[in-house]
C-alpha cells in the first residue's frame, strides 16, 4: 500500500507541474499585456508597475518565481485588485464552489442510484421506461441550458425560488439540479445496467433462497457489487462537476471560484489564473487520487500493490 502511494504521489507531483509549465506557458505567450488597461505615459511608474509583478523579469526568472510562490502556497497580488492578494480570493470563492460541488455529487449519486435501483427492480415496466427517459434527457441537456430553462420557469414566471446569488439554502436549489442532473443521468443508467447483471447472479439467487427480505438482498449484497463500476467513473464525474461549477456560478452570480477565474480570464489577471488553475488541478488530482484507493478498498479482487514486493 505505501509503495502504490508514493508511486501515485510520484505521478501526481509529475501531472502538476506539466500543468503549472502548460499554464505558465500560454500565459506568456498570448498577445498583449495584464497591464494594458494600467498603461501610462509616465514611463517610471509603467517600470514600477512592471516591476512590481515581476513582468520586467526574464520569462525564465518569472518560471522560476512562478514555483517558488506554488511551493509557498503564496500566488502574490491580484493584478486587477491590488488590495487582495490570490489566497484571499481562494479562501473566499473556493469555500462556496466547494459546497456547491458536494451538494451536487450528494445529490447526483443518491438520486441516480434511487433511480437506478428502481428501473432495474421493475424491468421493462413504466418505472423502467420513465427513469430511463430521465436519464437520456439529463445527459443531453448541457448544464448551462437546463440553468436558462430553470431560471425562466421557476424564477421569472412561478417565482418560487431565487434567481442568483449565494444566501440562503433556496438559492442552492437550482444550480444543483443543474449541476447535478447530467451526473445523475450516467450514474442511474449505470446502475440500473449493472443492477440488472448482478440479479442474475448464483448468490442473489442462494440468498432469495433462505428468505432473505428483498430489501436486504438489494441493499446488502446486489447493491456493493452493482456500485463497483459506479465508483469507476467517479473521477471523471468529479471534473465534469468542479469545473461545470465555473459555468453555473456566472450563471446564477454564486460569488465562487468561478467568478474570479472568468473574470481574470478577461482581464488578463495573470496571478488569479495561474492560483486558480493550479489549486484546483491539485484538489481534482486528489480526488481522483482518494477515488482510485476507494476502489482498491471496495473491490477485494484489485490490489494496490504486488505480493511479496515485486
Amino acid at each position: 500500500m505505501l509503495g502504490y502511494i508514493l508511486k501515485r504521489f510520484a505521478i501526481m507531483a509529475v501531472t502538476l507541474w506539466i500543468i503549472v509549465t502548460l499554464t505558465f506557458v500560454l500565459m506568456v505567450t498570448l498577445p498583449g499585456s495584464p497591464l494594458n488597461e494600467e498603461r501610462t505615459t509616465n514611463e517610471t511608474v509603467q517600470a514600477n508597475l512592471e516591476a512590481h509583478y515581476n513582468l520586467d523579469e526574464p520569462y525564465f526568472i518569472q518560471y522560476l518565481l512562478y514555483i517558488k510562490s506554488i511551493v509557498t502556497l503564496d500566488f502574490g497580488p491580484s493584478i486587477k485588485q491590488p488590495t487582495e492578494s490570490v489566497n484571499d480570493l481562494l479562501g473566499r470563492g473556493f469555500p462556496i464552489s466547494f459546497e456547491l460541488g458536494v451538494v451536487t455529487i450528494a445529490v447526483a449519486v443518491i438520486s441516480g442510484i434511487i433511480l437506478g435501483i428502481f428501473a432495474a427492480l421493475k424491468h421493462n415496466g413504466i418505472i423502467d421506461y420513465l427513469a430511463m427517459t430521465i436519464a437520456v434527457l439529463g445527459i443531453s441537456i448541457p448544464n448551462f441550458v437546463l440553468a436558462t430553462m430553470l431560471i425562466q420557469v421557476l424564477a421569472v414566471y412561478w417565482g418560487i425560488l431565487p434567481a442568483a446569488t449565494w444566501s440562503s439554502p433556496l438559492h442552492m436549489i437550482m444550480p444543483t439540479i443543474a449541476l447535478a442532473t447530467g451526473p445523475m443521468a450516467i450514474i442511474a443508467r449505470l446502475t440500473r445496467s449493472t443492477m440488472l447483471e448482478v440479479l442474475t447472479q448464483d448468490y442473489i439467487k442462494m440468498a432469495r433462497a433462505k428468505g432473505l427480505k428483498p430489501w436486504k438482498v438489494i441493499i446488502k449484497h446486489a447493491l456493493k457489487n452493482a456500485l463497483m463500476p459506479v465508483v469507476t467513473i467517479m473521477g471523471t464525474l468529479l471534473a465534469g462537476i468542479l469545473t461545470g461549477t465555473f459555468v453555473i456560478e456566472q450563471i446564477f452570480g454564486i460569488p465562487g471560484m468561478g467568478k474570479y477565474f472568468v473574470e481574470s480570464i478577461n482581464q488578463r489577471d495573470y496571478p488569479v489564473i495561474m492560483g486558480t488553475t493550479v489549486f484546483y488541478s491539485a484538489f481534482l488530482i486528489l480526488m481522483l487520487f482518494l477515488v482510485d484507493v476507494a476502489y482498491g478498498l471496495l473491490d477485494p479482487r484489485i490490489k494496490l500493490h504486488k505480493k511479496g514486493g515485486e
